[in-house]
């Protein structure tokens, strides 16, 4: 079997409150301080030295990271995740998951009956700071750290571990010996330094939903069984060591004696490090014209029907990858993964996991929306815990325009599947506000349809508000002045105001911290006069579409006072609409047969029933 290195990257972050900030040259720790606003970040560098046994599961760990204080605050405290701690018998993931009303399937009660040898942890033996011994706790997958001497404004410390871990039988994105057979999917697997913004410490409990991380520079040195392929983030440093070259095909290698071989990656301006390792995976290299490399690795037991799909994702993946850095901003990276294992698709520095036994369709599906992560919330590194919706949502908007485009599926509106499940959970009376941490929601089903389907609304909504150009318009700004930064809520509102010159604040309130819903109807007609109502809670700007008695159309367009302006259009501009008022009537210049509201269905009214009336 042919070996071959990988090198993967690119994922997370989120926040709220404006940061205010334009992107300057990111990468360093100097780049984390604004000089141009008030908007700072932390900086954080890892170099770690895994020795890693595949029998036991288990590895032991060095860790240097100097962390770098950007902030106006004086730290006496600094916070670690220790997120293989998740799984164990009575953790808070294996509590949550036999109580929630919709578990995931995949969860359970399966943490509950792990054996010792089956749990994950990771557990810290030493920690110093600069040198000298520092207090510490394990707290379940928090380690809390109480600081010899503060780390004030500006200043850089050096913190070093020694730790000892477990990897977890396959349960959630981590984990061994998966149902499709890859034996090591290495997420989340390192004590990572928990991320201070603005907003203070971000230190919640792993319960199985995502995360937010320090941005920084990556030097991982892994020690593994020499008949494994590994995948990770970040370029590999050691090509004719380990026996995997991009040009030279395994010839001429330098392969050390014993059972061990020696990885070293490195990878710069990241907030997170995966890899995965398993003896049974081919590796492809798909070279593209602009340099980027990417890298395919799945598993050679699959089924030649499998397999094929894998060989067929390859160019279609470059084609993604250039849709998405023409439509967002150009990747800026030199090589991405797309590799088997995890339980589902999970997006991560440089690289995704997913499952590989899928049909075509499924295998692409999963790859458009695991690669445009690499933009919302990698990049744009939103804080997924607070607002998974700018992480999910955005990602399924820009994949599912990614899919139309490519596979030529033919769509008008590529989003429907969305607006069906945000409509079933509304008229279930199961939505809660997108401003719920993601742990907090009450089922599954509230946060998989807050965050996937709602949160891609949203921007469906800005189309129909501002224009689907301005919105185009505003993922490149935003994009431009946000990646590699923690954008917020406020962050995309604002950035879709400066394209458009229309006040949102209420759009952003109204969709994202109520439950407010959308229904307008038709009232009355009566003659030339025409009535609307407003039903529903939530007030937007109205497009109607009306049809004389001599079979002409005209459409109009009712702005929305508070918005103090309208999108561009070709429609008749009438009086604007405010929210107080339920009504609204306007006068025709012919006698009318029928009129529409929002013919286009891109509004998300949640009724169309009294949408139209014809005479």
């Amino acid at each position: 079997m042919k070996k071959i290195i990988l090198g993967l990257s690119v994922l997370f972050a989120v926040s709220c409150a404006s940061t205010g900030a334009t992107n300057s040259s990111v990468g360093n720790k100097e780049a984390s301080k604004s000089t141009t606003s008030s908007y700072w970040q932390q900086h954080a560098d890892y170099t770690m030295d895994i020795d890693m046994n595949v029998k036991t599961y288990q590895y032991k760990g060095t860790q240097k990271l100097v962390y770098t204080n950007n902030s106006p605050d004086e730290l006496n405290k600094v916070f670690y995740h220790l997120y293989f701690n998740a799984f164990q018998p009575g953790s808070q993931m294996d509590v949550r998951s036999r109580n929630i009303k919709d578990p995931d399937k995949r969860v359970g009660d399966r943490i509950s009956k792990l054996s010792p040898s089956e749990i994950g942890y990771i557990k810290v033996n030493s920690l110093k700071q600069d040198g000298s011994v520092v207090k510490h706790e394990t707290v379940g997958t928090i380690l809390e750290v109480t600081l010899n001497k503060a780390i004030k404004p500006g200043e850089s410390v050096t913190f070093d571990m020694i730790f000892d871990a477990q990897v977890p039988k396959q349960i959630r994105r981590s984990g061994r010996d998966s149902k499709e057979g890859v034996v090591l999917s290495m997420t989340q697997w390192y004590p990572k330094m928990a991320e201070y913004d603005f907003e203070g410490w971000h230190t919640p409990p792993y319960l199985g939903r995502e995360f937010h991380g320090v941005w920084g520079d990556f030097d991982v040195t892994l020690h593994i069984d020499k008949h494994y392929v590994v995948g990770g983030t970040g370029y590999v440093q050691n090509p004719q060591e380990v026996g995997h070259g991009y040009e030279n095909k395994n010839e001429g290698l330098n392969l050390p004696s014993g059972d061990k071989l020696t990885w070293k990656f490195k990878a710069p301006n990241v907030h997170d490090f995966t890899w995965a390792a398993d003896p049974e995976y081919i590796h492809d290299t798909y070279k593209m014209d602009n340099g980027i490399d990417l890298h395919f690795l799945y598993k050679n037991t699959l089924s030649d029907f499998y397999k094929e799909n894998w060989k067929k994702l390859q160019a279609k993946t470059a084609e993604l990858m250039d849709y998405f850095s023409e439509n967002i901003g150009q990747y800026p990276y030199k090589q991405y993964s797309v590799i088997q294992g995890g339980d589902g698709g999970m997006e991560y520095a440089m690289c995704t996991l997913i499952t590989g036994k899928r049909k075509w369709g499924s295998l692409f599906g999963v790859t458009a929306h695991e690669l445009a992560h690499t933009w919302f919330q990698f990049l744009l590194a939103t804080n997924e815990s607070k607002h998974p919706w700018m992480d999910e949502g955005f990602t399924t908007y820009i994949s599912n325009k990614a899919e139309n485009k490519i596979l030529e599926q033919g769509k008008e509106n590529p989003h429907t599947g969305s607006y069906r499940y945000y409509n079933y959970v509304v008229s279930n009376n199961a939505e809660e506000p997108l401003s719920t941490h993601a742990d907090r929601y009450h089922t599954n089903m509230a946060y998989g349809m807050g965050s996937y389907s709602k949160g891609n609304i949203f921007l469906t909504q800005l189309e129909y508000i501002i224009g689907e150009e301005n919105v185009a318009k505003t993922l490149k700004k935003y994009f431009n002045d946000f990646a590699f930064k923690h954008p917020t809520p406020n962050d995309i509102k604002r950035t879709a105001e400066k394209v458009s010159g229309l006040q949102l604040d209420w759009f952003l309130n109204e969709w994202t911290q109520t439950t407010h819903t959308i229904d307008y109807g038709v009232e009355s007609v009566e003659g030339k006069t025409i009535t609307l109502e407003r039903l529903g809670k939530m007030p937007m700007p109205i497009d109607v579409e009306v049809t004389y008695t001599d079979g002409s159309k005209e459409m109009f367009n009712i702005p929305l006072r508070m918005m103090r302006g309208e999108k561009p259009t070709g429609a008749t501009i009438l009086k604007d609409w405010t929210f107080a008022h339920p009504t609204y009537s306007f006068t025709t210049n012919k006698d009318v047969k029928s009129v529409e509201i929002d013919p286009s269905k891109l509004m998300a009214d949640i009724n169309l029933e009294n949408n139209t009336v014809t005479k």
